[in-house]
């Protein structure tokens, strides 16, 4: 995916398929939309501010300021936030990753007025009342407990802990109790200050609207905020650490997993790797590992990988959870697929096919509205521009078997994998 060098006010990217708007205002806010013919409009905004943005005492603020947001504004309570958009029918929420934060709403088209107003009453006006912290903290607290119950999730997170060491990139995105009992209304201001400004923001939207008076809604109610710009860099991740552990947990099974250094978000080889990834344990039920594991041998429920994208890294997963009686054998298939990848080329006729499946996905993916929204809003924050499914398949359909091996042999070495083993 190239990156657009830079964008004039208002443009459009035509395409036989679809066709992106993109508007950049006075203060470095940019919004990318897409005319649809739905009566329910998605519309979020993207904060290039994650928890990897936290400073090691900020442990889990910028998942709590998720919460935190909806808490009270200038001239709003809580309940008056959370019934803006839920009391007309539609959807408000949150989430947040290691490097962005997004705050998005459904609802009926003619809402849109609505769900912006509030979108930048609460990112630019949030008070962050203590009253309100106090409960949120209980609220916080129960869901790293309840996290702490599923081990299949639980598991990612402690390897990155591992693996990144004291980089802020370890960071656990829901924190801990003993840090986010510290938390109060001046560090989150603070937080918030340093993270949310305006060059790092990013409204998508999804809708059937005239796009000059989408322009004309988003000016209105966020061009208008003074433009700030982010006080500096991230700090560069310059190296990571090799580690095989084991912990006890009581549980029916063994979780295991395999992780290893790959490609980061602006790396050329991202998407042959994307690839590579789909082949071996993606969704669907005919990858390699999901075949030569569980249907051939019925040797486990769930096997599959995983490409974690950063922007200066990139990590690459393979995760199961098997009955502990089976777990070497499973780990001796999961590498002797790896190595058939590293050894024997693909046919032009699975390669094809492997290129049709990873373009399909990608295509039904974005048939829901509401996966488009997230996904444009996303590639328009990181690379300043978004592809269309046409240029991602041409991209996917250059692809050559050359290059597979180039990147399995690059990648997936046995030596190369750390791995932590839920026992």
């Amino acid at each position: 995916m190239a990156l657009c060098n830079n964008i004039q006010n208002s443009n459009t990217l035509n395409n036989s398929a679809v066709s992106y708007q993109y508007h950049r205002m006075a203060n470095g806010i940019r919004l990318v939309f897409r005319r649809n013919q739905s009566v329910v409009m998605h519309c979020g905004v993207y904060i290039n501010a994650g928890s990897r943005d936290e400073t090691k005492d900020e442990e889990g603020m910028a998942h709590f300021i998720e919460h935190a947001i909806f808490k009270g504004t200038k001239k709003r309570k809580s309940y008056h936030i959370l019934n803006r958009i839920d009391g007309v029918g539609g959807e408000l929420n949150a989430y947040t990753t290691k490097e962005e934060t997004c705050i998005y709403a459904s609802a009926m088209t003619q809402h849109i007025n609505r769900c912006l107003e509030l979108f930048a009453d609460i990112i630019f006006n949030s008070t962050f009342p203590e009253k309100e912290l106090a409960k949120e903290t209980d609220v916080i607290i129960d869901e790293i407990n309840s996290y702490k119950d599923t081990p299949s999730e639980l598991i990612f997170d402690d390897f990155e802990e591992l693996y990144f060491g004291g980089h802020s990139l370890a960071h656990n995105i829901l924190g801990t109790p003993r840090n986010i009992r510290k938390f109060n209304t001046n560090k989150i201001l603070s937080f918030v200050k340093r993270n949310y400004t305006t060059d790092k923001m990013v409204i998508s939207i999804v809708g059937n609207i005239d796009f000059q008076r989408v322009v004309h809604i988003c000016e209105k109610y966020f061009g208008t905020q003074p433009a700030t710009v982010s006080a500096g860099g991230r700090q560069a991740v310059t190296s990571t650490n090799s580690f095989a552990e084991k912990r006890h947990r009581h549980g029916h099974q063994t979780h295991a997993l395999f992780g290893c250094p790959a490609y980061s978000s602006f790396d050329d080889k991202r998407m042959v790797f994307t690839l590579i990834n789909n082949i071996l344990g993606g969704p669907a039920m005919n990858s390699r590992l999901n075949v030569a594991v569980r249907e051939k041998y019925g040797l486990c429920y769930n096997i599959e990988t995983q490409y974690s994208l950063f922007s200066d890294s990139g990590i690459f997963y393979i995760y199961m959870a098997m009955h502990p009686d089976f777990k070497d054998k499973i780990i001796e298939l999961v590498f002797k697929e790896l190595d058939k990848l590293k050894n024997i080329p693909l046919s032009t006729a699975q390669l094809h096919m492997y290129k049709m499946q990873l373009i399909g996905q990608m295509a039904i993916n974005n048939e829901q509205p509401l996966n488009e929204m997230q996904s444009i809003g996303k590639s328009f924050l990181v690379y300043d521009r978004v592809d269309t499914i046409d240029e991602i398949s041409a991209e996917i359909n250059g692809i050559t078997s050359q290059q597979i091996l180039d990147a399995a042999n690059e990648i997936l070495n046995r030596e190369q994998f750390s791995q932590l083993i839920y026992n």
